[in-house]
């Protein structure tokens, strides 16, 4: 009975579940690492706002801020006389953002009220928006849209952030950018920039070079004189919203430092003149190329100097790398004859001879060893003016084996072969001449005559320049000079007096280049028709025909170097295709610059009537 009473009673009670309850120990360990996360974001954030604040200036400048470029205007470049040689002129380039900016679906136009129902920080850009800008800009719509859209890879394959600046178009007219700006196109902005400028062209294309279209120099004195001329850039700093749009509230700004102006030491009259000359030869004879250098013979600066084939400096697009070629300082070639006044100045400054000593020519024969030194012209007992004015191979190469090796070779390095102009210019050429201890007999007999060293035109120019100031040595400049540098004497005054009067026989009748003659002036020079050297061995057919000379020889004022490259073979001596040149050039360039007639108008004195005209080969 007690049994079943109890369990009664305690049939009548409901269960009761036992509640779970936390140790204490588990409660202050969860409210511990609450804690402890939040005095280390505390921690974080106090270090990161007192202590490494640059950090996170860095990234917000990262996400919202652009740094411009502003560019520098390029100094000009002019001639002696301030006439303009190259200038930049302002121009529009436009560019995007393409991490700021989407395409919309084919057909669909963006809506009046996409900056409310956007809700990403790029701006939508509409199919037919694209379609505007590429007429507008003359590009085709899947390039632009591979420049604004596509997803960019690196080399691994793995897809790149979308880039922040490209360019469209760059150097377009003021008109056109406003043009595609009127468009309104989100995410599509203007840059000024500047284009450079030649007045000259092709004239004076090897002279003054190019920039590309960043405004870096490329050839010429753009190139040697790219840091003078470029300036410094400047920089601002502008803010972008988080839209992607420039926000023109300037933050900080460094303004640019132009570039400073380059006065050269070329007259853009004489360099016309000799261009044009130099150009109508060349075409005339079928010539693969030329050159030619006017110097000022009493200062050393350079007047002129062009090239043909030339190319055009304000279009750059497919230029043959040939025509680039600045032949004048870096093509080298053997002078041939022009050497022989070289030779006669070291044999009469030694005082091995005068100018009226009489040398046997052997009858225009001379053997050493297996080889054997021809004459064009066959003669007998000449005196060395008359070796000059026939252009003699062998009374040349007896004038040079008067001398020691060692003088010879130290002669020629005095006269500047085989060393480099300085001028600056890239690729500039230094010519050759070998170590005296390697001569033979034969080799210093040929370079007599010209073969065996080999030098640019701008170094023949500056040989020459010896016999115009009276044994003096200048060095050559292409800038503008206030005063005369100082000079190197060579040889004596008395020995370039003679020279020069030996250069003007070689003009005369008798000698073999008449055709440099100039009308009211006595001018001086000396042809060179030397071989070319083709694949090791002397061409039959291929020539360098040349001519330096000085003008007027009463009192030199101009040195004319002209030098023509495998003329068509009928036209292949000196005094053919570059006698004339000098002709014209110099009563072009005496007039320009007023120097007075120094001798009759009736002066041209020709060949008797059937004489034979004297052309060397040498």
């Amino acid at each position: 009975m007690a049994f079943a009473h109890t369990a009664s009673r305690h049939a009548g009670r409901r269960p009761q579940n036992p509640q779970p309850r936390l140790e204490h120990w588990r409660t202050w360990f969860v409210l511990g690492s609450l804690l402890a996360l939040f005095a280390v974001l505390l921690g974080r954030g106090i270090y990161l706002q007192g202590f490494n604040e640059e950090f996170l200036q860095e990234q917000g400048e990262q996400r919202y801020t652009r740094s411009l470029r502003l560019e520098a205007l390029r100094g000009m470049i002019v001639d002696r006389n301030g006439e303009l040689l190259a200038q930049s002129t302002t121009v529009q380039s436009i560019w995007a953002s393409p991490r700021s900016v989407y395409a919309l679906p084919k057909g669909q136009q963006r809506p009046k009220d996409w900056r409310q129902k956007n809700d990403t920080d790029k701006v939508p850009v509409s199919g037919e928006e694209i379609q505007l800008l590429a007429k507008l800009l003359g590009v085709p719509e899947a390039e632009i849209r591979r420049k604004m859209f596509d997803e960019r890879r690196n080399s691994k394959g793995e897809v790149l952030k979308p880039a922040d600046f490209v360019w469209l178009k760059r150097q377009l007219s003021p008109e056109e950018a406003r043009k595609v700006m009127a468009l309104n196109i989100p995410g599509i902005y203007s840059q000024t920039e500047y284009r450079r400028f030649y007045p000259a062209g092709d004239q004076l294309a090897h002279v003054i070079g190019f920039t590309d279209i960043d405004g870096r120099g490329q050839e010429g004195f753009e190139l040697t004189r790219d840091k003078t001329l470029a300036g410094k850039a400047g920089s601002r700093t502008v803010i972008r919203d988080r839209r992607g749009y420039i926000v023109e509230d300037v933050s900080t700004i460094v303004p640019p430092l132009d570039g400073q102006t380059l006065q050269l030491s070329i007259d853009v009259r004489i360099q016309y003149l000799a261009f044009r000359e130099l150009k109508a030869m060349v075409e005339q004879s079928d010539a693969k190329g030329g050159a030619i250098v006017v110097l000022d013979a009493r200062t050393g600066e350079v007047l002129a100097m062009a090239n043909a084939p030339s190319y055009n400096p304000n279009s750059r697009n497919g230029i043959d790398p040939a025509h680039r070629r600045n032949r004048a300082i870096t093509d080298l070639y053997e002078p041939g004859s022009t050497m022989k006044a070289i030779t006669a100045a070291m044999a009469l400054d030694a005082g091995k001879v005068k100018p009226t000593t009489v040398i046997s020519t052997d009858g225009g024969r001379m053997t050493i060893g297996p080889a054997t030194i021809r004459d064009d012209h066959p003669g007998g007992a000449m005196t060395v003016e008359q070796i000059m004015q026939k252009s003699s191979n062998v009374g040349a190469a007896k004038l040079a084996l008067m001398m020691d090796r060692e003088a010879m070779f130290n002669f020629l390095k005095s006269m500047g072969f085989g060393e480099k102009v300085n001028t600056g210019f890239p690729g500039e050429a230094a010519g050759r001449v070998r170590p005296w201890k390697d001569w033979r007999p034969i080799e210093q007999a040929t370079m007599a005559y010209g073969y065996g060293a080999s030098a640019s035109v701008m170094q023949m120019a500056r040989a020459y320049q010896v016999f115009a100031t009276d044994g003096e040595i200048r060095p050559l400049t292409f800038t503008k000079l206030v005063a005369p540098l100082p000079g190197r004497p060579v040889i004596k005054p008395e020995t370039a007096q003679a020279v020069r009067k030996m250069l003007e026989m070689v003009t005369l009748p008798g000698g073999t280049a008449t055709r440099a003659q100039v009308v009211g002036y006595r001018v001086g020079g000396k042809t060179g028709t030397a071989k070319k050297l083709v694949n090791g061995v002397y061409s039959d057919t291929a020539r360098v025909g040349s001519f330096v000379g000085i003008a007027p020889i009463s009192s030199p004022r101009i040195v004319v170097a002209v030098m023509i490259d495998e003329p068509r073979f009928d036209m292949r001596y000196g005094g053919l295709v570059a006698a004339p040149v000098f002709s014209n050039v110099v009563a072009g360039t005496l007039r320009i610059l007023g120097v007075p007639p120094d001798s009759p108008t009736e002066n041209i004195l020709l060949p008797p009537p059937g004489a034979a005209e004297i052309l060397e080969e040498t």
